[in-house]
């Protein structure tokens, strides 16, 4: 069985600010090890369930956070960014047998985590896709999709963990997290890691083609920026069509060109 992990930070245990988040500042180095933590669990849980291979995606901010010493010696770890439409899924293909997803978020402009963003926090209010507020677990979901390999398993805050199971019921999900206004209730990080390796062997263990998310036949993306000269930039792209003086919007059949234009657009 070969596995592959996207671990992002906003959603794991116990985090709350972006100071956290951040390698200047003094917070970050118990959330970056936390975030290990969590990924080691998933690895754990993975290889109990006979796991050979474990493919990682180190995929917050500069893509330099896990501590790869503290992960078991049969993964590979994707560090720092290719600029690869894949984005958070980076060197994913048709060979992986799952997707696991460590440390996620809610979308941008949700109030389920006060660190909720849609991919860059300080370019973008927003993403709509077919009309609902896309996630980061949302679109590397669909990137998954069309290579046919199934999202199984999801750690993250509530809201993260209610969106995956409306996308597909059979996916397994951890909260670790609650957003609550600007503050965060959660569990404790021992029991979120006690969760996340137990999780990851049961769903592994059962029928993962039941995870498979059904990609869309056609897509319109609706992006909301911050500042409307980043819209205008962006409304040069290709097929990009301006609608407001923040908001652009883009159609296509071809899923691999939403992804294409999200690494140009942002």
């Amino acid at each position: 069985m070969k596995i592959y992990i996207s671990a992002d930070i906003e959603g794991v245990a116990g985090i709350a600010h972006w100071d956290e988040t951040e390698k200047t500042k003094s917070d970050y180095q118990k959330f970056a090890k936390q975030m290990t933590d969590e990924v080691k669990a998933a690895c754990e849980g993975a290889i109990k369930a006979g796991a050979k291979e474990i493919w990682i995606k180190d995929a917050h901010d500069t893509g330099r956070n896990i501590i790869a010493a503290e992960l078991p010696q049969i993964i590979r770890l994707v560090r720092g960014w290719s600029e690869h439409p894949y984005l958070m899924v980076q060197e994913l293909d048709e060979s992986f047998d799952a997707l696991l997803m460590i440390g996620y978020h809610s979308f941008g402009s949700s109030s389920s985590n006060p660190l909720s963003h849609t991919l860059n926090s300080s370019t973008l209010n927003y993403i709509k896709l077919n009309g609902e507020y896309a996630s980061e677990f949302l679109i590397h979901g669909y990137a998954a999709a069309t290579m046919g390999v199934p999202v199984v398993f999801i750690s993250g805050d509530e809201g993260i963990c209610k969106e995956a199971n409306k996308v597909n019921k059979n996916i397994k999900t951890v909260a670790v997290n609650k957003g609550v206004g600007n503050s965060v209730i959660s569990i404790h990080p021992t029991l979120a890691v006690k969760k996340i390796k137990e999780g990851v062997e049961s769903i592994l263990k059962g029928d993962i083609d039941k995870c498979k998310i059904e990609l869309p036949e056609h897509f319109i993306v609706k992006l909301s920026y911050k500042k409307h000269v980043r819209a205008f930039k962006a409304s040069f792209y290709p097929g990009m069509k301006q609608v407001s003086s923040t908001g652009l919007v883009f159609e296509t059949d071809n899923y691999f060109e939403v992804l294409r234009m999200l690494l140009f657009a942002i």
